[in-house]
């Protein structure tokens, strides 16, 4: 049996090997973890496009809101948002049913005379639109400007200002536009006697030129205007819609 001096001294290269191991694993993971730092700092997708519902704009861009607030009418929700280039999203709904916006576009030329008329209000920093009489409830209106940091919104029952009229009337068509194209869609999906009378309100809505527009409608009506599962009808209806909003552009 060797003497215990002996045996401490054939475990010393084991020992010197196994902590030379330790430290050299040791730096390598410092080493590792300082390489990976700058991927835990990276912004989210969030932080570049903004939540779901738009919230957020991309630096340098330019957005205009329109919110339209009434209780016991049909939508008690209209909320509409555009974005310079044309992009946006609409959210039509009843304040008790979820926040559902949806994506849709204009045309660069609606969206110009949009951010025009916005900039005649000043892109609404300190204006007070609102009439300020007695008036019935017609809705509480917003309009919002929002770039990068900068952001001014204005909030009235009912106003007298022509610019701004024309913003809310221009809105509004917004809002009835996706709505026809929305229910037409719906109907020829899940209710094919229902789109007849679909037509007849876009019908009215043409004729009395509520739809800013109408050329959106088209690819929805030549479809069903096509389709020989719909009622005769219906599909002649479509056909001579298609054909007014082509004759009017």
């Amino acid at each position: 049996m060797r003497p215990v001096s002996q045996r401490s001294s054939a475990c010393a290269p084991a020992i010197t090997r196994l902590v030379v191991s330790m430290l050299a694993a040791f730096f390598a993971t410092g080493a590792a973890a300082k390489t990976a730092a700058p991927a835990k700092s990276a912004p989210s997708l969030t932080s570049w496009f903004g939540t779901r519902s738009g919230n957020a704009q991309p630096a340098g861009t330019a957005a205009i809101t329109y919110r339209k607030i009434f209780k016991t009418s049909y939508p008690e929700f209209v909320e509409i948002k555009i974005g310079e280039n044309g992009s946006g999203t609409y959210d039509i709904r009843q304040l008790d049913e979820e926040a559902n916006p949806q994506p849709f576009e204009i045309g660069a030329s609606l969206a110009q005379r949009i951010f025009s008329l916005a900039a005649k209000l000043h892109n609404f920093q300190s204006v007070d639109l609102d009439v300020h009489r007695r008036l019935a409830n017609l809705g509480e209106k917003t309009l919002q400007y929002e770039s990068g940091a900068e952001k001014h919104e204005t909030k009235f029952n009912y106003t007298l200002d022509d610019s701004a009229s024309q913003l809310v009337n221009i809105f509004e068509g917004l809002a009835r536009q996706t709505s026809d194209i929305s229910d037409l869609a719906r109907t020829m999906r899940y209710d094919r006697l229902g789109v007849n009378d679909v037509l007849m309100q876009i019908e009215s809505d043409l004729n009395n030129k509520l739809i800013p527009e109408p050329e959106r409608l088209l690819p929805t009506l030549d479809q069903l205007a096509g389709d020989d599962k719909f009622i005769e009808i219906a599909r002649q209806r479509a056909r001579t819609l298609a054909g007014h909003i082509r004759s009017a552009h």
